[in-house]
């Protein structure tokens, strides 16, 4: 038979000889870890600030050092201005070396780190890739503003992606349905951190984005530190954003926070509740706009109608209305007047024709060889009808012709007298015998 050694204050002096009828009280189990780490040295750890929360008037900072490649993470205190030495590129994400103290604390039973000192160590390599993410989707254009549809002003349904029960989930529902009550949705809760965030966020948009009822797709998550936030800067989410017929509005995290989904959504909402005042209209805004335009349509018509109604009245006092045919008789008359014009010119016109076409046919007569001949003369022509004009062209016994004004005779000529005098006619035989 074995035989347990007990100290005098009845419990076991080494962590083996306890038993289930003599165990540790735990305070002894915390304070004898806490002996064994502060026995520890100094060391320099290596990670990344996923949480960072600075107490300046304590001048205490704590922040979350997670290991680079292992979900693995610890808390670390750091006093005075240990955080501002290091330069101003301390913050959430960045890539540090931390010379460390361990630390336990007995009545939490937790181990801690104090920081003696830190040295930055560049872009922590999450957000690195995430900068290099951003600039190639940049250059594809995914962010440009011409590649953003435009929201619904009333959407028939909204598709609503968020965490289970998240508080996002009803800040969305209640902002939503107080200033649109009719608001329809379609949610899908799934994860929004950890590892199948990326997996279920992406299913979700390209399941409601095939849904033709949904006008609009509010992806929501209620903030949190950069590390949680990180499946929202993953590609596969981003591309799938930017692939969607449907406009998307990103409510992730509050105002500050800046995940690659927020740059390629149609809309970028600082918090769930800007995503439900974006998404539907007020119905209280939109009746007092409606009552308004009533009131204004009402006014714009009444002095339509009164405008009209005058200028009835002025056309039914004119007189035209008054009597129709007035226009036509003074057309009429005028057209009288007209004639009788016309008329008085032709008249005129003729007259003036016919003076000047006497006056003419006088000259006309007196020039002429007729005129000529009525007044006692006559003109002789040879037989060949060449007209004589000197009497060398004849000789005596030729027979010439005559023309008077009144007919023409045929003649002998029996002498002629080149000098011009007159010839006195010897009588013929038959007039001497007479």
């Amino acid at each position: 038979m074995t035989s347990n050694h007990v100290p005098p204050n009845g419990l076991a002096r080494t962590a083996r000889e306890t038993t289930a009828e003599n165990p540790w009280p735990l305070r002894l189990l915390t304070s004898n870890i806490r002996v064994y780490v502060e026995k520890m040295s100094e060391l320099w750890v290596e990670g990344q600030v996923v949480q960072y929360n600075p107490r300046g008037s304590t001048q205490v900072s704590f922040f979350t050092l997670r290991d680079v490649n292992e979900d693995v993470s610890m808390q670390v205190t750091a006093f005075g201005g240990i955080v501002a030495s290091s330069g101003d590129g301390f913050g959430e994400g960045a890539r540090v070396a931390v010379r460390v103290k361990p630390s336990f604390w007995e009545k939490r039973g937790t181990l801690s780190l104090q920081a003696k000192e830190i040295r930055l160590q560049g872009l922590g390599s999450l957000l690195a890739q995430i900068e290099k993410l951003r600039q190639q989707l940049a250059a594809e254009g995914l962010f440009n503003a011409d590649q953003k549809k435009p929201l619904p002003f009333i959407p028939r349904r909204i598709g609503l992606i968020c965490g289970r029960d998240a508080k996002a989930k009803d800040d969305v529902l209640e902002n939503a349905r107080v200033r649109w009550p009719m608001a329809q949705f379609e949610i899908r809760e799934v994860a929004v951190q950890g590892q199948y965030a990326v997996h279920q966020v992406s299913s979700a948009i390209e399941e409601l984005d095939a849904i033709p009822e949904i006008d609009v797709i509010v992806v929501a998550r209620g903030g949190g530190s950069v590390e949680d936030l990180l499946p929202f800067s993953d590609e596969r989410i981003v591309r799938t954003a930017a692939n969607a017929t449907t406009p998307i509005v990103s409510a992730i995290g509050h105002e500050g926070d800046a995940p690659l989904l927020d740059l390629v959504a149609d809309y970028r909402a600082s918090t769930p509740t800007d995503a439900a005042r974006r998404i539907v209209p007020d119905y209280r805004e939109e009746l007092k706009e409606v009552h308004h335009y009533r009131v204004r349509g009402s006014a714009a018509v009444g002095r339509m109608v009164t405008r009209e109604w005058e200028i009835l009245n002025l056309l039914m006092r004119s007189p035209v209305l008054q009597r129709p045919t007035a226009t036509i008789e003074q057309q009429a008359a005028g057209l009288e007047q007209a004639v009788i014009r016309l008329r008085a010119a032709a008249q005129r016109t003729l007259s003036q024709n016919q003076s000047e076409l006497a006056q003419l046919t006088g000259m006309l007569r007196t020039l002429s060889p007729t005129g000529t001949l009525e007044r006692g003369y006559s003109i002789l022509r040879t037989s060949s009808k060449k007209i004589i004009r000197s009497a060398e062209e004849i000789k005596s016994g030729t027979l010439i012709e005559g023309m008077l004004s009144q007919g023409t005779f045929v003649a002998n000529v029996v002498g002629s007298n080149p000098t011009g005098s007159f010839i006195t006619p010897q009588p013929t035989d038959a007039e001497s015998q007479e």
